[in-house]
């Protein structure tokens, strides 16, 4: 059995200096944990995990303070690369309207392990003016599915992470008001579905069905004690591992960030 958890920490260094991270992974012992918006590069969090040894791999931001991605392994993977493969970034476009490239944020981790790829992402956000829809909607999302499937022509492919949207109206407690807003456009939704399309599982829906199962909450009108919240946290997996999945959960009772961690559990 393999666990693999998925958890935007929102600052890795504010989660290990309230001991929040290592209580969760004494608790947990995921077999793989993958992390984003870190924050931080590796050797500013001071992470003491009494004696649980994890292989640390890093994806962080040019810019200090920002963004990140990061997975630690119990088992050391055949090997790991940050970013997108060269062909993929020539052929997209990763830079918005305001000259932010999006290759230099630290956002994707790929993990090659003898029966499949782990890839850890952290999905640029829209942004409140939707500045950043055309770079999700035409160069994001297309370039990352392409890099998932380019991967799964060797072996199949779990890939988890903070997707920035809510993929259908199930998923957030609040679909009216929000339909055009960040997380919730169609473009966006849009973009989710074409993994939908191409044979990526949601395992989380494996499991359950229906609303009330959210990820992320606004710090605003204590929205996660009312549990008016998002799902835009997943784990998707391709369609040959559907039957080695076990168990898929979103653990909302893990707090230290304004999302909580998902999981899926594979027989393999």
């Amino acid at each position: 059995m393999t666990t693999i958890y998925s958890w935007n920490v929102n600052g890795i260094r504010a989660v290990t200096r309230k001991g929040t991270l290592q209580s969760f992974i004494r608790a947990h012992r995921p077999d793989i944990l993958c992390l984003q918006e870190t924050k931080a590069e590796r050797g500013q969090a001071e992470i003491d995990l009494d004696g649980h040894e994890y292989h640390e791999f890093w994806n962080s931001a040019q810019k200090k303070g920002y963004s990140g991605t990061a997975i630690f392994s119990r088992g050391e993977p055949l090997s790991v690369v940050n970013g997108f493969p060269a062909a993929i970034a020539r052929k997209y476009a990763f830079t918005d309207h305001e000259g932010r490239d999006s290759l230099t944020e630290g956002r994707v981790i790929t993990a090659e392990y003898a029966k499949f790829y782990v890839v850890t992402v952290y999905t640029p956000n829209a942004k409140d003016d939707l500045g950043r829809l055309e770079l999700r909607h035409r160069h994001w999302d297309p370039a990352f599915l392409a890099h998932c499937r380019q991967l799964e022509k060797k072996k199949p492919v779990v890939f988890c992470g903070d997707l920035n949207v809510a993929h259908t109206e199930l998923d957030l407690a609040n679909p009216g008001p929000n339909r055009g807003k960040k997380g919730f456009t169609d473009e966006e939704r849009a973009g989710f579905q074409s993994f939908i399309d191409a044979g990526f599982i949601d395992t989380f829906r494996l499991f359950r069905q229906g609303n009330g199962y959210y990820t992320w909450w606004s710090h605003f009108a204590n929205s996660r004690a009312r549990n008016v919240g998002w799902r835009i946290d997943y784990v998707l997996v391709s369609a040959s591992l559907r039957k080695a999945v076990t168990a898929a959960e979103i653990h909302p009772d893990i707090l230290g960030s304004d999302h909580c961690p998902v999981s899926v559990t594979l027989a393999a």
